[in-house]
Formats: C-alpha cells, sequence, structure tokens
C-alpha cells in the first residue's frame, strides 16, 4: 500500500509506559491501549509504515531498584524493566489486532515463545508489507533508555520522522503542569534544546536525532486524532530540527 493523504512514508512512534495506564495510575488500562491503538491502525490505513518503540515504566521503572537499600544490581534492573517493555507490547500487539491491523512484535532480547527477535532487516520488510512493527526491550543493553532506543530505531529503519507522544501538547519553556506561564514552542533546534535543558527526550537520544539529522516532534497523542495529524505533517506539537523558523513559539 502507497502512503495517500501523509507526509511521511515511515515513521517511528515512541510511547511511554505512562501511556499504558491512567494518569496517575500504574499497571495497564486496556482502555487506554486501545485509544492508542485506534489513532494507530487509522494512521496505518493511510499507507504509513509505522513502527513503534514501548516504554515499560507503567510496570516497572529500573531506577526504583538502583537505591543502595536494595540488593540489585543496576544493569539487572535495566533488564527487568526492559521485559516490562514486553507486557506492553503484547498488550498492543492484541489491540491492534481485534482493530484488524497486522502487526509484529520483535524484541532485542530474545523471546521467541512470544516474539521474533529484532532483526533490522526484517523489520524494515514487514514494514513494507504494511504491517505495523512493534519494538520491544529497548536497544537490549542495559544503562540505554527508550528514548535512545527509538533514536536508533528511526535511523536503522531509515524513518522519516521520530514521533514522540506525550500527555502535553509539545515542548514547554517550563513544566506547564506547574508554572501556568510556560510557554509552548511549535519549532526548537538541536542546539536550543540542549542548551536550554528542555526535558524532551534523554541527550544522548537527542544527539543521536542532531548528528544524523533526524527530526523529531513531539505531541500530544491523548487528543483524538493527533497520531493520524502528526503522520500527516499537519500542525501539531513542536518540530525539533536543524533548522528554526523565525516564529517559534505559540502564546
Amino acid at each position: 500500500m502507497s502512503a495517500t493523504n501523509t507526509a511521511h512514508r515511515r515513521v517511528v512512534l515512541k510511547l511511554s509506559g505512562e501511556s499504558f495506564s491512567r494518569a496517575g495510575e500504574r499497571g495497564i488500562s486496556m482502555e487506554e491501549v486501545v485509544h492508542i491503538a485506534r489513532q494507530t491502525s487509522q494512521a496505518a490505513k493511510r499507507g504509513v509504515q509505522i513502527a513503534i518503540v514501548i516504554g515499560g515504566g507503567n510496570i516497572l521503572r529500573g531506577a526504583q531498584f538502583t537505591s543502595a537499600s536494595t540488593s540489585i544490581q543496576e544493569a539487572t534492573a535495566h533488564y527487568m524493566g526492559m521485559l516490562a517493555t514486553v507486557i506492553n507490547g503484547l498488550a498492543l500487539q492484541d489491540a491492534l489486532e481485534s482493530l484488524g491491523c497486522e502487526t509484529r512484535l520483535s524484541t532485542a532480547i530474545r523471546m521467541d515463545g512470544v516474539a521474533e527477535p529484532y532483526i533490522r532487516r526484517r523489520a524494515r520488510r514487514h514494514l513494507e508489507k504494511g504491517r505495523i512493527v512493534i519494538l520491544a526491550c529497548g536497544t537490549g543493553s542495559p544503562f540505554v533508555t527508550t528514548d535512545t532506543a527509538a533514536a536508533q530505531r528511526a535511523l536503522e529503519l531509515e524513518a522519516d520522522v521520530l514521533l514522540k507522544a506525550t500527555r502535553v501538547d509539545g515542548v514547554y519553556s517550563d513544566d506547564p503542569e506547574k508554572n501556568p506561564h510556560a510557554v509552548l514552542y511549535s519549532e526548537l533546534s538541536y542546539s536550543q534544546v540542549r542548551e536550554q535543558n528542555l526535558r524532551v527526550m534523554d541527550p544522548t537520544a537527542i544527539t543521536q536525532c542532531m548528528e544524523h539529522n533526524m527530526p523529531i516532534l513531539v505531541f500530544n497523542f491523548k487528543k483524538e486524532g493527533n497520531i493520524v495529524r502528526a503522520v500527516a505533517g499537519e500542525k501539531v506539537g513542536t518540530r525539533i530540527g536543524s533548522e528554526v523558523l523565525e516564529s517559534s513559539r505559540r502564546e
């Protein structure tokens, strides 16, 4: 299927683990998962190729086991967090398939009983065949965030853009939930993100995207239709790239 009415041929969508649960809660809310799946399905029907990198913070964060009071090594804690992403991946896979989407769940750590191993060429072939590819376990290595994994996969799969789904409308000058006067940016450069220490993605992910000129779009996936709008290239969220227009802020 060829892409129609879309600005992009292939995208990588980064979903945090928190997007799988209700605000302020932990675990998996299938209502939230189906909401994501429905939007993703609508975007896929336009012909765009979609790979999804998922986090696992709604189930377990490796950082919660890294204090001196625990007997779990930090590397082990990170592996535990990676396994949590597989649980989210299985939930999202079933939600997408219930809507008629063909999917593949790929993991960076082999677990052949539930998913196929991530192989770059195989993942690209799935995308070319119109399948939605769900990428779990980050990069398969500890001490690497799923943000960095998303940047890595976007580069490996030659995506046109990295879509960072959040619960707010884009990148702000400050936390909008704490500062009502925080300014929403419509565009930013990689350098501005780093210099202003804006909380978009971790610094390694931003650096990777900057070095390879991979554009990032940060947007609110909670608003119905925003995933489709992001894929279609409509004005939504905050665009991060090598160049910025003169008017880069919204009131």
